[in-house]
């Protein structure tokens, strides 16, 4: 059964039609067919259950199609069970924001449900508005050299990954380990280096949130001032004084700029510019003149900047452009071709800076007071110094780390595949990490005593089952929203990130997706008005389907992404805010965007002519192709 935004009527409001108060409950949502035991996948804290029916019923809980745009595979569930805990304990125990705690997990078939949460005693406020004051206060006065020390951290701990190798058991123990007299073997190191692995991963996850919070924090904080001082500014305006600010996560796409420029200037932009895949093209350039000088320039373009995900880094089976060169040579190929028209690749930073300057200029003329001014000067600075870190750390680590992380885990595949506990390397990923450990185990006690380990038997047929179920999952939509909307939400991530606002809610409330030719509504997020033909991406393996002009309408879309932004006239998303990628990046390439808008993905199809209109926030089809 497939339940979309399916709403519980309020018919208490005299001479009106019936008003939707509230979201299905997520004890409504039933399993599709096929996909009956999904729940085995996932441990059993983060399944809804009849023992907390009171408290999840109660609740509002969103789709993360953000972060987990398709079903979790049980050892991605890594990535969420880090941050349910490391972005919670920073809004609940380490700063503590005052009004905010954390946010809670649930799976629902397979799909990853999140909600934030309050603080509901009010007498507690004070208490943590004294703690939040003078720690947070702390960060913001010395954010350069924190944020110096937090790149030296992170960088450190992609090294400690780098350095984990995941080999085979050897048949006998090499002589080094016997005459060095370690004392510990082949067994105890692949122990230990899953273990390190395991605690790798949590470890950048913690720095993950270390900043990040109170980077939203400071933005929202100079969102509130602008919009009590400039009653009736938009978010868009107040975005635009912050714009223009060159981030470290548009380096990948620099350097893509830069080998479009060195292949004219070594004359080898003919081999690029064909429609032949990056392993043709590859070896055409081997046996080119100057060819060997252009490879030289994408090896060292390579590191670091291709450990660069296609999604957002959270999932494993999004292809990375180190393993995976076709983004990267679509985008040199349009960088090649834009050049060979006379264009301009250069992102447009001047105008970007130009009307950054302009704008926070009239703004500031309009302050009544100097107090006024001076406290418009210090939230707009520290809005600007914080934002590079709010962008940053999606590369070093979403990107940098994780990506190196599933090749890590893929070579413990590689392990279990040499050992007969799998049939492919990618099967590592239908096992929780907790899983994984008790078949290591069972891997090393096969090894030591030289009987079969009984995980050759146990584990393939469970696996099958787990593919099957995940298949049929993938198929089911799940709704955007489900229980009951809050009356306040005040956790800055859900407002920043994610655009879950109480106008959000009420809109998605009142729509139906299967409702044709609607105008949805969302965060106006870029500015500009544009009217085309729509391309529905679901996939990253879609984007190279993306012709010139085209509309992007997606899920939400990743960092990697940038060089498509050359190529599309607009982008429209079903989930995020302000700061979500899909705003700032078209805030910085100057296209229209409409995010969050929850449903466009459901209700638009590609072909159909729509009107993004990011000034106000609106997305209207014209005109459908036939269903």
């Amino acid at each position: 059964m497939n339940i979309v935004n399916k709403v519980e009527a309020d018919s208490g409001s005299a001479g009106s039609a019936e008003r939707k108060t509230r979201f299905a409950s997520p004890f409504d949502i039933t399993t599709p067919a096929g996909a009956e035991g999904w729940e085995k996948m996932f441990p059993y804290f983060a399944l809804i259950s009849q023992e907390r029916r009171e408290l999840e019923e109660g609740k509002f809980w969103f789709f993360d199609g953000m972060h987990n745009p398709e079903p979790l595979y049980p050892f991605d569930t890594i990535m969420t069970e880090n941050w349910w805990v490391a972005a919670s304990q920073m809004t609940t125990r380490v700063w503590p924001i005052p009004p905010a705690m954390g946010i809670d997990h649930r799976i629902i078939n397979g799909y990853l449900y999140i909600s934030p949460n309050a603080v509901t005693d009010p007498s507690v406020i004070p208490e943590r508005q004294e703690l939040f004051a003078r720690r947070a206060g702390h960060y913001f006065e010395n954010w350069d050299s924190i944020y110096d020390e937090w790149k030296k951290k992170a960088v450190n701990c992609i090294d400690r990954l780098k350095a984990l190798s995941f080999k085979p058991l050897p048949t006998y123990e090499p002589e080094e380990s016997v005459f060095k007299h370690r004392g510990v073997y082949s067994s105890h190191d692949l122990l230990t280096s899953y273990n390190r692995l395991i605690e790798n991963m949590l470890e950048m996850g913690s720095y993950h949130f270390e900043m990040l919070n109170l980077g939203y924090g400071a933005y929202l904080t100079f969102r509130e001032f602008c919009q009590h001082a400039f009653p009736g500014i938009t978010d868009q305006t107040v975005t635009s004084m912050v714009s223009g600010i060159d981030i470290l996560l548009f380096r990948p796409d620099d350097e893509l700029r830069r080998l479009a420029h060195l292949a004219v200037a070594l004359n080898v932009a003919d081999i690029l510019v064909t429609d032949e895949g990056p392993e043709v093209v590859l070896q055409k350039l081997k046996n080119a003149p100057f060819g060997g000088a252009w490879l030289e320039g994408l090896e060292k373009a390579k590191e670091p900047w291709f450990w660069f995900s296609t999604g957002v880094g959270y999932t494993h089976s999004d292809p990375v452009w180190m393993d995976d060169l076709r983004l990267p040579f679509t985008a040199i190929r349009g960088y090649i071709e834009a050049l060979r028209r006379g264009e301009e690749i250069r992102r447009p930073l001047e105008q970007i800076l130009e009307k950054r300057t302009r704008v926070t200029s009239e703004y500031r003329a309009l302050l009544a007071t100097d107090d006024d001014r001076a406290a418009f000067d210090g939230l707009i600075d520290l809005t600007r110094k914080v934002f590079p870190y709010v962008e940053d750390h999606n590369f070093y680590v979403e990107h940098w780390h994780h990506s190196i992380f599933w090749s890590k885990v893929r070579e413990l595949g590689d392990v279990f595949v040499a050992h007969k506990f799998f049939s492919d390397r990618e099967d590592i990923f239908y096992l929780h990490r907790h899983e994984i450990y008790d078949a290591l185990y069972d891997l090393l006690i096969g090894w030591a005593t030289g009987s079969q380990s009984r995980g050759e038997i146990y584990w393939k047929p469970i696996i099958a089952e787990r593919r099957k179920i995940r298949d049929v999952l993938a198929k089911w939509s799940p709704p955007p929203a489900l229980g009951l909307p809050p009356e306040n939400i005040t956790e800055p991530l859900t407002v920043m990130l994610w655009g879950i606002t109480q106008e959000t809610l009420q809109e998605w409330l009142g729509v139906d997706p299967n409702a044709a030719g609607k105008a949805l509504k969302g965060v106006a997020a870029s500015a500009g008005k544009v009217t085309g033909r729509a391309r529905v991406i679901t996939e990253p393996s879609q984007l190279y389907e993306i012709d010139q002009g085209d509309i992007l309408v997606c899920r939400v879309t990743a960092p990697s992404w940038a060089p498509v932004f050359t190529r599309v006239s607009a982008a429209v998303s079903d989930v995020g805010g302000m700061m979500a990628h899909t705003a700032i990046i078209c805030r910085e390439y100057g296209l229209p965007a409409v995010v969050g808008t929850g449903f466009a993905t459901s209700s638009i199809r590609t072909g159909d002519l729509i009107e993004v209109d990011g000034n106000v926030g609106t997305v209207r089809v014209i005109e459908e192709v036939s269903r």
